[in-house]
């Protein structure tokens, strides 16, 4: 076998047993002693002094130190005992920090010039906090020719505070000459260079996992002349979860797939035999229906635009996944490649890997086709909206199968009859020529000789009396819920998202308590799980810069917090001091408030959420223990009753009474009572 080869299987099987491996680790673990964290005390007191002078360069340019710093911070935060090797790890995280930090402030950067592995990292526009990933930068890599980009989702590990370290530390070679010289003479001469996201941790690739993926791309883009045609993704374990996840709700970004032993539901696969497992049985209608969002099952049928190469050992506990899969993709009128590794369990078996990087390797060659003839899209929401030259811009029902299929037929595109859809669009400007003639179902439209080469592309909607041509893409209004605006409230958290404290006198002195201590606990849960600091402001400090580039997170009333009182004339419901009104339903308020998701009614705000009193609808409980219980909870709203004599202290306690979604165009449902 190639020994680049040998060396990819070792690393992404790497990538599955790391949780395993420091849970080995803690074996042997202690407190530091006082000796111990005085001297990494000091050493993090100077490697903050070397990185705050360099506070006249862009973050960007500094997060390649900077990433050892706040992995540093974040084990002495979160993990009490460490091991004699945690101890060395965190020395030697504050002693490469502190030779890139001295490096940058000597103009230098020598590892972007390096081959071999490189520990790297990225400002993410989320939370504006440093987000480590590794490249495998092959020894023959020529900049001046645009190389193929392997993306390698890794396997589960549990969160610990130690996890950006140890992270690195699979990908750290060293700076220096001497250290690189090795590094370089043993790197394998792979025909691509390997990128390998943290996906902050341990979400299978979801919500900011997912941006996490996207973002290391884009700044992998930026560093390396990468060839956009020939990007693949894939993985092993929680890693092929989130290549199917990834790369079948976004079938035009990725040349090939190739999950390794990944599951593709929520219900069965949380029915695997395993002890620490939790069945997910019959879920709240709101619930089952937000499954349609992440359970990648549901879009198979896009493995017809994007090719995916699966594998599978034969003896894998996980098994019945890719068999789940494989009718899925059957049921389209799809055969899935299932590459069936004999006598194998959950592991990477390289004989069968071989095999399926062979094929892969075919599918890269070609590169991606990004006007294909023809292209038969689904989606279940418009978060997932585009592919190649079409994209949905408005469903009937969000969470219900929609399907979007077009053929190109010389100067006509054909369209079957949308499915689900109220809404698309034609990226002309993607196709040879502007088409003259478009025909959606048995409508048949004439394309406005306006519409030409400058144009980015065609919006086509249902109206009363059938299908027509509404205007030009970026030109024509799109009201109610659209692509990156649709919810549910998780979304907003994928995206520059700021939370605002209400420091108002409130209406209901209880229901601010419950505001309070709910900013309190998300900005925790998103410190220790999404690894990031929350932006927080009070409402008094909100910009209109901030208006403008984030989501709003409001906590409080709309006593204590006046951008709900600018806001609650245009929210669907009724709150004042005595009553909260929402689907008509009548709550007191004293002990009654609402959390929701909404596309931004301020003016300034276009283009981005508003959320009431709300962070993840799931909790600690769910992100301590298994990713694929990281679904919605309450869907776009809910009503919450909290208790009215809590103590502000105390960790925050909701009922929640009703939840559940807008309709498309940020209404409510009509009532069906409490």
């Amino acid at each position: 076998m190639k020994a680049w080869l040998c060396c990819l299987v070792h690393l992404t099987a790497l990538g599955f047993l790391l949780g395993a491996a420091s849970t080995g680790l803690a074996q042997n673990a202690h407190p530091l002693s006082a000796e111990e964290r005085q001297s990494l005390d000091e050493g993090q007191q100077k490697l903050r002094a070397a990185l705050d002078a360099l506070n006249d360069r862009a973050a960007a340019d500094v997060a390649d130190a900077a990433i050892f710093a706040k992995g540093l911070a974040w084990g002495l935060r979160y993990d009490a005992t460490f091991t004699p090797a945690d101890v060395a790890l965190m020395q030697k995280g504050l002693a490469r920090g502190m030779e890139r930090a001295q490096a940058l402030a000597a103009g230098k950067h020598p590892w972007s010039t390096r081959t071999g592995k490189l520990a790297l990292a990225y400002v993410s526009r989320i939370d504006g906090s440093v987000q480590p990933y590794g490249v495998i930068v092959p020894a023959g890599y020529d900049r001046s020719k645009p190389i193929r980009l392997d993306v390698v989702l890794h396997g589960s590990t549990r969160p610990v505070g130690l996890s950006e370290l140890r992270f690195l530390s699979r990908f750290d070679a060293g700076d220096e000459p001497g250290k690189a010289e090795v590094a370089e003479a043993t790197t394998p001469d792979m025909p691509y260079i390997e990128l390998h996201p943290l996906g902050r941790v341990e979400n299978c690739y979801r919500w900011a996992g997912e941006t996490d993926v996207f973002e290391a791309i884009e700044d992998v883009c930026r560093r390396y002349a990468i060839d956009r045609d020939r990007i693949v993704l894939r993985g092993m374990s929680m890693g092929a979860s989130g290549t199917w996840h990834l790369g079948l709700k976004h079938p035009d970004r990725f040349v090939a797939l190739g999950p390794y032993c990944g599951y593709v539901d929520t219900h069965r696969f949380s029915e695997t035999p395993l002890p620490t497992f939790v069945k997910v049985g019959p879920l709240p209608e709101h619930q089952e229906l937000g499954l349609h969002m992440l359970d990648s099952v549901d879009y198979a049928a896009n493995a017809g635009v994007v090719p995916a190469i699966a594998c599978m050992g034969e003896k894998d506990v996980f098994f019945q996944a890719h068999v789940l899969m494989g009718e899925a993709m059957q049921r389209e009128g799809l055969t899935m490649v299932n590459l069936i590794s004999p006598g194998t369990g959950h592991v990477i078996d390289p004989v069968t890997h071989a095999e399926q990087m062979r094929r892969i390797g075919e599918f890269a060659a070609r590169g991606l086709n990004h006007v294909p003839n023809e292209i038969r899209f689904i989606t279940w929401t418009l978060k997932y909206s585009r592919c190649h030259w079409l994209e949905v811009l408005g469903l009937k029902h969000h969470y219900a199968r929609a399907q979007l299929a077009a053929r190109l037929r010389g100067e006509t595109i054909e369209i079957d009859e949308p499915q689900n859809i109220t809404r698309f669009a034609i990226a002309t400007a993607q196709l040879p020529a502007t088409p003259k003639t478009l025909r959606v179902g048995t409508t048949e439209l004439a394309v406005p000789k306006s519409i030409g080469s400058a144009s980015r592309g065609i919006v086509v909607a249902r109206s009363a009396t059938g299908w027509q041509i509404a205007g030009e893409l970026d030109k024509t209004p799109l009201v109610g819920k659209r692509p990156g605006l649709q919810g549910p409230i998780d979304d907003a958290f994928v995206a520059p998202f700021v939370c605002v404290r209400g420091t108002g006198r409130p209406w209901n002195a209880a229901v601010q308590v419950y505001a309070n201590a709910s900013l309190e606990r998300f900005a925790e849960e998103w410190r220790h799980y999404f690894r990031g600091e929350a932006p927080i402001k009070d409402d008094t400090a909100i910009t209109e810069d901030d208006l403008r580039t984030r989501n709003l997170i409001l906590f409080g009333d709309p006593g204590s917090n006046v951008w709900i009182a600018r806001a609650l004339p245009q929210l669907p419901l009724s709150w004042t001091k005595e009553t909260l009104r929402f689907e008509s339903v009548d709550y007191p308020s004293a002990d009654h408030l609402p959390a929701l998701i909404i596309a931004n009614p301020l003016a300034g705000g276009e283009g981005r959420y508003l959320v009431l009193n709300s962070g993840h609808t799931f909790r600690e409980a769910e992100l301590a223990k298994l990713n694929y219980l990281l679904f919605p909870r309450w869907g776009d709203w809910a009503v919450l009753q909290v208790e009215p004599n809590r103590e502000a202290a105390t960790a925050p306690l909701e009922r929640v009474v009703r939840a559940g979604y807008f309709d498309e165009q940020w209404k409510l449902p009509a009532a069906t009572g409490p």
